[in-house]
């Protein structure tokens, strides 16, 4: 197993818990502030297309070493 693949996997996991924890992040603002979550909204689901964007390209990347 390649050093590279292993890496990109990695980056993989973390795009992954960088998407929990903003999802956690937005229900812990949520629920303090119930009265701007159509803002909250919008903003998760630009992060978590950007989040997302970076774990298909490293997947990507993935299989293209493979």
């Amino acid at each position: 197993m390649s050093l590279g693949i292993m890496a990109l996997g990695l980056a993989c996991f973390g795009a992954s818990l960088a998407e929990g924890y903003l999802v956690g992040n937005l229900f812990k603002a949520a629920a303090r502030q119930p009265e701007i979550i159509g803002q909250l909204r919008t903003l998760m689901i630009m992060g978590v297309a950007f989040i997302e964007g970076t774990f298909f390209v490293t997947l990507a990347m993935t299989l293209i070493l493979k």
